[in-house]
């Protein structure tokens, strides 16, 4: 690939500063987007790392050549770009962030009109071509740049998805990882009966406590500490631009996303009963069983946000969720938030009355899991192709909707290449039976063989 546009990645760029992604680069690829979608109104924001700024400044500037006219709304998530787009009817968005990438990376994520995202397969490779090929000339009339206010709106749809009225004191600790998260919960600190206690809180995009990326396990302790010591009923951790919220029992365990997706379509579908609930073909019994107790239907995307955006529109889908903690909500656009779940989970805890960890204990003893086991091998298709050719004889069903699912009696695995490096991740799941759950992941291992990535 031509290196001035090696930052375009499937979904997003993403690239380090400033050789593969800089002012330059960034002047271009708004004049790119402005000349792929033609809109005449895009809102415009950024994280808070210390390029964003510069670059975000040099991206308008691209827009402005154009003729585009630019809402600008500072710092800000990456949702908060998803919902100013649609609630104030703009024509696109664009965010300056690179979530939770080392602190020298940076990026962007586009969206279109109704915030329907530009991946790939829909206008990224077209915005990228643009860019390497250089050709652009400024219009004659140059679009206006102004602020816009969106926080005050953004906030009151947020708190929409919760009865503030039958809320109880709940004591919750915060972890922001010194990301943009911290300024949205003392936005919505007022409007609720909530105590928080906040870790690493404050923006610094120098991430003096790391790169927030509660994914990573050394990254955990301090919301788990918070939570045992100020005996809280709730943790919540996010990424740097917040677009994923990671939870924590009262204990101060982390709880897989497989099954805070099972608790938030139970409690979409005990309003709507019969409606369509999206997942992803990594782990999915739990969440297909608690869809059909309500007579819902669960259907399975292949996992991205961009593909189960798209699905999402497809079916009118009320909820959709993965387990890397990623959720999608109808009513945000169809988009992800890394606010609402964590809103809504403590709404069931209030509403009915039990602590989290009973909340989902009696599903993680029906359907144990495995969580996401990543390996770095040195041919990831030919692991593949072994491991399933190995289990084909006795499996019930094979799935190829992303990487390779198969399902047998008692338990079920699915295992996919990743996109950008000799990696593979595995994810076991069994019924009722944990031992079984291991049994099989320890096999998938030992087969697979190579160094844990």
């Amino acid at each position: 690939m031509n290196h001035a546009v090696s930052c375009f990645k499937a979904y997003d760029i993403r690239g380090r500063i400033p050789d593969e992604l800089n002012e330059a680069l960034a002047y271009r690829i708004g004049c790119a987007y402005a000349r792929f979608l033609r809109p005449e109104n895009v809102v415009v924001g950024h994280d808070i790392r210390l390029t964003s700024p510069i670059i975000t400044n040099a991206l308008i500037e691209g827009l402005l050549d154009m003729g585009v006219n630019v809402h600008h709304l500072g710092v800000c998530g990456t949702e908060e770009i998803y919902f100013a787009t649609s609630h104030f009817d703009m024509d696109g968005g664009i965010v300056v962030t690179a979530s939770h990438n080392p602190k020298d990376y940076n990026g962007m994520k586009f969206v279109r009109e109704q915030s329907k995202p530009i991946s790939g397969d829909t206008g990224l490779n077209s915005i990228r071509d643009m860019v390497s090929a250089d050709e652009f000339k400024p219009v004659d009339k140059r679009g206006s740049v102004q602020h816009l206010d969106h926080r005050a709106a953004y906030i009151s749809h947020l708190l929409s998805y919760v009865d503030v009225a039958q809320l109880k004191p709940l004591r919750i600790v915060v972890n922001a990882g010194n990301g943009g998260a911290g300024a949205v919960i003392d936005a919505l600190e007022g409007s609720l009966p909530f105590e928080f206690i906040k870790v690493h809180h404050d923006a610094d995009g120098n991430f003096p406590n790391g790169v927030p990326n509660p994914l990573l396990e050394e990254n955990r302790m301090p919301t788990i500490e918070a939570v045992q010591q100020h005996e809280a009923d709730l943790g919540i951790a996010w990424d740097g631009d917040f677009d994923r919220c990671f939870l924590f029992d009262e204990n101060g365990a982390f709880i897989e996303g497989y099954y805070i997706v099972g608790l938030l379509a139970e409690a979409f579908l005990a309003k709507e009963a019969g409606a369509s609930v999206i997942h992803d073909p990594r782990l999915t019994w739990n969440t297909i069983d608690i869809v059909e107790q309500y007579d819902g239907k669960p259907i399975q995307s292949k996992t991205g946000h961009a593909f189960i955006k798209e699905r999402m529109r497809i079916e009118d889908a009320i909820y959709g969720g993965e387990m890397s903690a990623h959720h999608y909500f109808r009513d945000f656009f169809y988009c992800d938030s890394g606010m609402i779940p964590w809103l809504l989970v403590a709404g069931i805890i209030c509403n009915k009355g039990k602590p989290m960890s009973s909340l989902i204990a009696e599903r993680i003893s029906l359907f144990p899991a495995s969580g996401e086991i990543n390996r770095r091998i040195q041919d990831p298709q030919l692991v593949l192709d072994e491991v399933r050719n190995h289990y084909a004889p006795e499996a019930l069903m094979e799935d190829r909707t992303d990487g390779l699912s198969m399902e047998f009696d008692q338990w079920r695995f699915n295992l996919r290449l990743s996109n950008t490096e000799p990696v593979v991740r595995l994810n076991v799941e069994s019924k009722a039976d944990a031992a079984l759950m291991q049994e099989k992941t320890g096999d998938l291992l030992e087969m697979i063989g190579g160094e844990t990535a």
